[in-house]
């Protein structure tokens, strides 16, 4: 399907693996009412924001397009956005932290494309378009902050799961859906609260991703900057929610000096956050977020980093000192005195080199899996991939020879060797065997009857990480996830006020309306007596025509709304101050 915006190269080179998540904007969804709940939330931001945000969010606003009357328009954004070498994908909602990363690290902001319904106006646990275009797309107009982002995308690609992270996920995903979608029965979202919250307390030790999630959280979505007495908000998830914009900002919630301490504080969706933590600036993130990078595997290696890919049970990928990249499942690891000694995937595996698959060493050749030793032979000092043609020759590590090889923590290779492959600095990778037999004390690891055995060279394991070294050796086609955004139910009386949203759209865009202002509010407030917005929206035009008298009507009605649903009472007297109390913007 193809999606309803212009593309360009950032969103070409994609990999098919992050395409498969990008859906359509189907701009004509968006209804009169949507229209006006992105209206008031922008101009109230705006009218806010504009004192407790960092600078680079109002100039960010201007920089990519958004404009305070419409719902961005994915075709526009991307002309925008391209300018500053950006782009911007829509998608369905929350999508794997791995992708999402990814997604960051190709410079493209994925962006949920529905809206908020006007019940949750002030926040929702759903990502939506105000949280994403409103809140993420102004502020990577700020280039240091941009590259920020990016690099964590790039880093936070890498980042090792677990089972029970994928489970998290899921379980977030679907709470954020039945928490925003109309008439969820209270039996159900509290089924899934209870869900999320015994996950979050049964995580047991955090995984790198939980961990580098939680950074991201505590930054890039509920992020402060400059001091901890005197703050100013960067962070999307602030920037997108007009009450937690405000709370953020009191002594209720206590401020932190960030670092790299922030992650190991969990955080809860579906609450105002106790606390939050403040960057002095942003050259500070890029620090702390290369502190917590040094910690992972993808820098560390070792056994540590093949047992928590392991424990992950999913697609990773191992590299060795030579630069040799095994991608897999890894099932195995045998240690000696500290290091990784043999490494073994189970399924489908492929070797690469600096990100590309090494020919004839895709999925179809090691369906089956590869196992390897690593590491130095035994008593002698030089590896394997130091040794020149001379010490080859003299171990007898060579063409046609029958050699028995024998590596420290006694892995036994034995076979006639048929070649070997070497990388650009001429050291050797891999060595092919025939009528080869591979053990690990009493324990058979490969037997001459299985075939061909490929030995896979290097001192160490310097690297390990999520998904494949080269993203084509795989169908990462995969990911479905098990829920589904849920779209509202248009009743005959949610059709009525969408027309009366529309007329009043009209009017102020000096169109052709199907009522009067005054027949939209006799209407409205007759027949649709719960509803605020749309008699904000009057308010303002009947402000600007100078009409007290009607103007007076409105005010009273609106006055008696708020009493009747006291939890919009401040929601209306906002809108109210907007109208009053300064030029409109």
């Amino acid at each position: 399907m193809e999606a309803s915006f212009e593309s360009n190269p950032l969103i070409d080179r994609l990999p098919k693996h992050l395409k498969q998540f990008i859906k359509p904007q189907d701009y004509e969804d968006y209804t009169p009412i949507n229209q006006a709940v992105w209206r008031y939330v922008m101009r109230k931001n705006v009218d806010y924001l504009s004192r407790v945000a960092h600078e680079s969010y109002l100039e960010g606003l201007q920089k990519t397009g958004l404009e305070i009357e419409n719902i961005p328009n994915m075709y526009g954004m991307n002309r925008i956005l391209k300018e500053i070498g950006w782009a911007a994908v829509a998608v369905d909602g929350f999508i794997p932290p791995n992708a999402f990363m990814e997604f960051q690290a190709y410079n493209v902001l994925v962006i949920a494309s529905d809206i908020r319904q006007l019940e949750h106006i002030e926040y929702t646990p759903a990502p939506d378009i105000i949280h994403e275009g409103a809140g993420h797309a102004p502020i990577i107009a700020n280039p240091e902050y941009a590259e920020y982002l990016r690099r964590f995308g790039e880093i936070g690609c890498k980042a090792i799961s677990s089972a029970h992270d994928n489970e998290m996920y899921e379980a977030v995903r679907l709470l954020s859906i039945l928490k925003e979608a109309e008439d969820t029965p209270e039996a159900e979202v509290k089924a899934a609260e209870d869900r999320v919250e015994y996950l979050q307390n049964n995580m047991g030790e955090l995984s790198e991703m939980a961990r580098i999630r939680n950074l991201h959280w505590w930054t890039v979505e509920y992020g402060l900057i400059g001091t901890v007495e005197n703050p100013k908000i960067y962070g999307a998830g602030l920037l997108s929610s007009i009450g937690e914009s405000a709370w953020c900002m009191t002594d209720n919630v206590k401020k932190i000096p960030y670092s790299i301490t922030a992650a190991d504080q969990s955080f809860d969706i579906t609450k105002p956050q106790p606390q939050l933590f403040v960057t002095p600036d942003f050259a500070h993130l890029s620090l702390v977020l290369e502190e917590f990078a040094n910690t992972m595997a993808v820098r560390k290696g070792g056994p540590k980093g093949v047992q928590k890919l392991i424990d992950s049970k999913a697609l990773g990928t191992i590299e060795l000192s030579t630069g040799l990249q095994i991608s897999g499942v890894f099932t195995n690891v045998i240690e000696h005195e500290g290091k990784s000694v043999y490494v073994q995937t189970t399924g489908p595996t492929a070797l690469s080199y600096r990100e590309k698959e090494l020919v004839g060493h895709g999925t179809e050749y090691h369906a089956a899996g590869f196992g390897s030793p690593i590491g130095m032979l035994k008593g002698i000092n030089l590896a394997i991939e130091d040794m020149g043609p001379r010490d080859l020759r003299a171990y007898a590590i060579y063409e046609g020879e029958r050699v028995t090889l024998e590596f420290e923590g006694n892995i036994i290779v034995s076979g006639e060797i048929v070649t070997g492959t070497r990388n650009l600095q001429g050291e050797i990778v891999l060595i092919k065997f025939k009528n080869c037999t591979v053990t690990h004390n009493d324990t058979i690891l490969f037997q001459p009857e299985w075939g061909i055995y490929d030995m896979a060279v290097g001192k160490k394991v310097i690297s390990a990480f999520s998904g494949p070294a080269d993203v084509n050796s795989f169908d990462m086609i995969t990911h479905v996830p098990s829920s589904k955004t849920i779209k509202p139910k248009i009743s005959e009386e949610r059709k009525e006020l969408e027309i009366l949203y529309q007329s009043v759209r009209n009017i102020r865009e000096n169109k052709t309306a199907a009522t009067t202002l005054k027949e939209a509010f006799g209407a409205v407030s007759a027949n649709h007596p719960n509803d605020w917005l749309l008699c904000i929206e009057i308010a303002e035009l009947v402000y600007k025509a100078q009409d007290n008298e009607f103007l007076d009507k409105i005010v009273n009605h609106l006055e008696l709304v708020k009493n009747k649903r006291p939890e919009v009472a401040h929601l209306i007297q906002n809108g109210l101050d907007l109208i009053f109390e300064k030029d409109l913007v």
